[in-house]
């Protein structure tokens, strides 16, 4: 499919100029790149365009109002083929995962962690960790993974899906890096979740940060997401219209009015 076709009977509505707001870290070399991607589900055009670059160690908050395409394009990403990306390019440290089907782009460093969690029924907490490290590249060990997270320590022999909402959360990005990841998707991470528990999903994140792992965090929640952000990328149906430091977002008024309703 051409570009021609692609862009054919998307023309909308002027938006307001944010472009001071452009990437500051875009002279920077990029671990990971987004470039023109585009996706459908069937007929539907979903992601239209989306360009971003993340570099190693930050946390990227991927926000916009409901609809806004900002599920879609972790999928895409992802490689999970819903939606099905028909242009552009994918690339985490060089590796063109653009060419790789979500298995290979597994392997190669892109973890995602769905808002259903996936916790596989019938196995405890200890043999859903077990289970991600069948196969090589093997990320931290179970001890590691305890020390991050004592609650899944005392619960290792517990049925993975009877855990509360907070503990499946804690497994679902354990079982992440009981992988060797380089960039960790993360959809909705605080859905349905307590504040106290918010808090220590983002301690969480914040030390994942420190061991040099690359966060992209799609959240309703676009305060708490911005608050604990490095940068920010506003979708708004599919496309991108703001891409700059988390700081600025919530510095203004007037984007975030427009694009995330607060």
């Amino acid at each position: 499919m051409s570009q021609l076709d692609l862009d054919k009977g998307t023309e909308k509505p002027a938006r307001p100029d944010f472009s001071k707001y452009a990437n500051h870290a875009a002279t920077a070399p990029a671990y990971f790149s987004v470039n023109d991607v585009h996706a459908y589900y069937g007929e539907s055009y979903i992601v239209q365009g989306v360009s971003f670059i993340v570099h190693e160690g930050e946390i990227l908050a991927l926000l916009g109002r409901n609809g806004a395409g900002k599920t879609s394009t972790l999928r895409a990403l992802a490689r999970t083929g819903s939606p099905q990306v028909t242009y552009g390019e994918i690339w985490l440290d060089h590796q063109p995962l653009h060419k790789m089907s979500s298995h290979q782009a597994a392997r190669a460093g892109l973890a995602l962690v769905p808002e259903d969690r996936r916790i596989i029924p019938g196995l405890t907490v200890e043999e859903n960790l077990e289970l991600a490290q069948i196969a090589k590249p093997v990320g931290w060990s179970l001890e590691r993974i305890y020390q991050l997270f004592p609650r899944l320590g005392e619960r290792r022999t517990q049925e993975g899906v009877t855990l509360s909402g907070g503990e499946q959360q804690m497994l679902a990005i354990a079982r992440a890096l009981a992988r060797d990841i380089k960039v960790l998707l993360l959809d909705e991470p605080y859905e349905g979740l307590a504040p106290v528990i918010v808090d220590e999903i983002e301690k969480t994140l914040n030390i994942i940060k420190q061991q040099g792992i690359t966060t992209i965090l799609v959240e309703q929640n676009a305060v708490r997401a911005l608050q604990l952000a490095d940068r920010a990328v506003i979708l708004d149906t599919g496309e991108v219209v703001f891409d700059g430091t988390a700081q600025e977002v919530l510095d203004n008024e007037q984007l975030r009015h427009d694009y995330l309703a607060i």
